[in-house]
């Protein structure tokens, strides 16, 4: 049994409340918003800082639900983001495997193109002549394919498989198994925690994209979540304080609130699952280069 000093725990004690400190300072935020969106406009008024309402009040979601497309949107998004992580990890594992083999021909070329598009890019206009002349505009894959693999994903998922032992490899394909058996079977299953770690990457950066869809799409049936939510938050902020007061409209603060963890929250309940996997397998992934 370890027996502490006084000073130990007196350091121990002080890195705990910092520690709280930190976390209320970024809970409380979040909380703020929350409170806000269900906290009628006369009793934040009133209190200016709400963190637990006296009364409540749906109004402002109400406002955000009602608002046209809002439903097809959520489609939209749930389609792009499952549909599109699947296919981002699917692809970023085909593109990793080969590449984290050493004795691949044409390695270390194809490696430095990889890196090369991390820092410079074709730009927005040549981008987009690419998407027309492929004829992507104004369709939902228009979100999924121009960006199907990440660069920066790929180098962490090639790191991964690197470091795994080649005797694992070596005993697969003496039991007469394939490539792609090796990498279906034995690969994969130890491949989780960078696998969800990608997923989670792939999956918030389709959730909270806007601006490809804003560029791509005109018709607003394929409009995602964000796009709309951005048009709620435009017409509310139109809308005077007169008009919202003669109307008997919810507030324009408390709109914009409630916009946000409409959009925040599905995110938030899909990260639990994964956060076990996610600091594993970061570091995992990025200590070979």
């Amino acid at each position: 049994m370890i027996h502490m000093t006084i000073g130990e725990k007196v350091w121990q004690t002080v890195v705990y409340v910092v520690l709280i400190i930190l976390s209320l300072l970024c809970v409380l935020p979040f909380l703020y918003v929350v409170a806000v969106s269900v906290t009628p406009e006369s009793e934040v008024l009133r209190r200016g800082i709400v963190i637990i309402p006296e009364s409540f009040t749906f109004l402002a979601y109400k406002e955000v639900f009602i608002s046209h497309g809002i439903w097809q949107a959520y489609k939209i998004t749930l389609f792009r983001t499952i549909v599109g992580t699947a296919l981002n990890v699917f692809f970023t594992v085909i593109a990793a495997y080969p590449l984290s083999k050493k004795y691949l021909p044409g390695r270390s070329p194809f490696l430095l193109f990889i890196v090369f598009t991390m820092m410079f890019s074709g730009g927005l206009i040549p981008t987009y002549l690419l998407v027309r002349s492929l004829g992507l505009l104004n369709s939902p894959w228009v979100l999924i394919i121009p960006n199907l693999i990440s660069a920066f994903n790929l180098v962490i998922i090639k790191g991964f498989f690197e470091q795994l032992p080649g005797e694992i490899e070596e005993s697969a394909r003496v039991d007469g198994a394939s490539e792609l058996q090796t990498l279906w079977r034995i690969i994969l299953p130890l491949s989780l925690p960078v696998l969800s770690t990608i997923s989670l990457f792939y999956a918030v950066g389709h959730w909270n994209s806007y601006f490809d869809a804003i560029v791509y799409i005109n018709d607003s049936n394929y409009m995602p979540l964000q796009v709309i939510l951005r048009n709620i938050l435009l017409n509310v902020a139109t809308q005077s304080a007169d008009s919202l007061a003669n109307s008997g409209a919810v507030s324009t603060f408390a709109v914009q609130m409630a916009t946000v963890v409409v959009t925040t929250v599905p995110i938030l309940i899909v990260y639990p699952f994964l956060q076990k996997h996610f600091t594993k397998g970061v570091l995992l992934g990025s200590v070979k280069g």
